[in-house]
């Protein structure tokens, strides 16, 4: 960045600083406190040197979670609030309709004790339950991650395989198609029923569908969502009254 360049970033900082404390003061004049939860300075998407992640226009991406670096997320997918997708030293790779659950963090290995280079891989209609760890593993389409479990470096959880909640699945491990492996370390747990494998599909439906509200509401401005809120509540006195 030449020095016009850096004169132009700092004039166009102090403006934003400038307008975010005209409308700080402005909302305390008005005695309402919106500001402090609608001005916020976290990045939902951010670059690492040349490596930019690309989001389908129609995946949901809740406000306070972060991708960062080589991240591909497909259409109808949804990464949920507090995760973190770090694709700086690889690659992360996310298909159609897949959902990654509040908390959750997915990194990659630029090299490991085998001395592989590792992305993570996550295929179609995939539910990565909240609070998991996936790390330089692949995840075939419409398989199932439970909620804490842990996928280290190398893993492969086949099409319809299961990962139970808490599990830690070590290096290398191939979880087979059909199959429920838990426990720390992960093992063979039993096979799975018809209707379990028809859950994860229907896991993933509804994930979708519930993505679409919650980017439905995070699209409304702060004020006009409690405009709606103090509506509905008049509504409920009078509906009171009424009865």
């Amino acid at each position: 960045m030449g020095t016009l360049g850096r004169a132009a970033y700092t004039v166009g900082f102090w403006i934003r600083e400038t307008g975010q404390a005209m409308d700080r003061l402005g909302s305390r004049l008005q005695g309402n406190n919106f500001f402090k939860e609608q001005l916020s300075r976290h990045r939902t998407l951010m670059n690492v040197c040349d490596k930019v992640p690309a989001v389908a226009k129609d995946a949901f991406v809740a406000p306070s979670a972060s991708i960062i670096g080589d991240v591909q997320v497909g259409a109808g997918s949804s990464i949920w609030y507090g995760c973190v997708l770090r694709g700086d030293v690889n690659s992360i790779s996310i298909g159609s309709g897949t959902n990654i659950q509040d908390h959750s963090l997915v990194h990659v290995a630029k090299s490991n004790l085998p001395g592989k280079v590792l992305p993570t891989v996550i295929g179609d209609n995939v539910t990565v339950g909240h609070s998991a760890v996936l790390h330089g593993c692949t995840v075939e389409d419409e398989a199932f991650v439970g909620m804490k479990a842990t996928l280290l470096d190398g893993v492969v959880v086949e099409k319809h395989g299961m990962v139970a909640a808490g599990a830690l699945v070590r290096q290398d491990t191939r979880i087979p198609s059909g199959e429920v492996w838990g426990g720390n370390p992960a093992r063979f747990l039993r096979k799975l029923t018809n209707e379990e494998i028809a859950f994860i599909s229907e896991s993933a439906a509804n994930y979708n569908s519930l993505a679409q509200v919650h980017a439905t509401q995070n699209a409304k401005p702060l004020d006009k969502t409690e405009f709606l809120k103090v509506l509905q509540k008049k509504a409920n006195v009078a509906q009171t009254l009424l009865q």
